[in-house]
């Protein structure tokens, strides 16, 4: 890992994901860089909604931080491009992949995308050289897309599910379409037959139904239980359909990063997590977490949380 004089600014974790394992992430966007503004969102509301593709962060920058920790950090399970908004968005998305798959050869790269830009032509070819490419599709019916993704005014959501389709005509990798469902907003009947519709035409490989796990940007939504997500995947009438669950427990290990202070700052600038979280994505013993957060927190630079009877912890100011 870096150390405090190598402080990484795209490079973040390995995190704790509940689908891809220990994730490197890599961030190719300014914090809140999108082109939605979901309600549900764990890194908080968007600052710059756009849908214009442009190099928002120097990709050199990146392949440096990338050079560095293959150099010495601890092996993940992925590689993973996500982070403070949407990756298409990053014009030179296709060059990264490439290099990322150069530089660590043996580890699988995915795409977290909104799947919002994918009526492009260049973007399906820049993500069509990742492994994994894991897009989400919350709603197929304009009334739960406005009311949960708030999109870029431009957006057009027939586009986006055509794209997603002629995206899966040209990709022989696996597809895995996230369905993030937040009850009373996007699962009446009506919306849930639209989004049959849309995945069968889409033809992912799994479909991975997910709620909230940690607090989003407006006051009181409240998670998907069990049973909603259950009679959502009935309803999708889809072969490969899955509930995604919380993060399992960690094992402590000793392969923490040497500055364990700042590689917690840079995990939870990302997105809020426990010190479950935090144990499990730095490879880093609990008890050593949990005296540097409260350290953090004595100093004023982090916060703490409460979303479901968990405690989170965030930058104390957002980023």
């Amino acid at each position: 890992m870096a150390d405090s004089a190598n402080a990484y600014h795209h490079l973040f974790g390995p995190v704790p994901s509940r689908r891809l394992g220990r994730s490197l992430g890599i961030d190719l966007v300014p914090f809140k860089t999108c082109s939605l503004n979901c309600i549900y969102c764990e890194c908080g509301a968007t600052t710059r909604l756009t849908i214009k593709r442009a190099a928002w962060v120097d990709i050199d920058a990146v392949k440096a931080e990338l050079r560095h920790y293959a150099a010495g950090g601890p092996v993940p399970d992925t590689l993973t491009f996500s982070g403070s908004g949407e990756p298409t968005l990053h014009s030179g998305l296709g060059e990264m992949i490439a290099f990322s798959r150069q530089t660590l050869p043996d580890i699988p790269v995915a795409l977290l995308t909104n799947g919002t830009l994918f009526d492009d032509p260049q973007v399906r070819q820049d993500a069509a050289q990742a492994d994994i490419v894991l897009p989400s599709l919350d709603a197929a019916t304009q009334s739960a897309f406005r009311a949960i993704n708030r999109p870029h005014p431009k957006l057009d959501l027939q586009r986006i599910i055509d794209g997603l389709v002629a995206f899966r005509e040209q990709y022989n990798g696996q597809i895995w379409l996230e369905i993030f469902i937040l009850d009373g907003i996007n699962n009446h009947p009506q919306d849930l037959q639209a989004l049959a519709t849309a995945v069968h035409r889409i033809r992912p490989d799994r479909v991975q139904l997910n709620s909230m796990h940690r607090p989003g940007t407006l006051p009181g939504l409240v998670a998907a239980s069990p049973e909603v997500l259950a009679a959502a995947a009935r309803a999708l009438d889809y072969p490969a359909v899955e509930l995604i669950g919380p993060s399992a427990t960690p094992t402590a290990t000793g392969d923490a990063p040497a500055d364990l202070q700042n590689a917690v700052l840079e995990l939870v600038r990302r997105r809020p997590c426990s010190i479950d979280d935090i144990s499990r994505g730095l490879n880093a013993h609990p008890n050593a977490v949990r005296k540097t957060v409260f350290h953090l927190l004595d100093h004023n630079l982090l916060k703490s949380l409460q979303q479901d009877g968990q405690t989170l912890y965030c930058l104390s100011e957002r980023r």
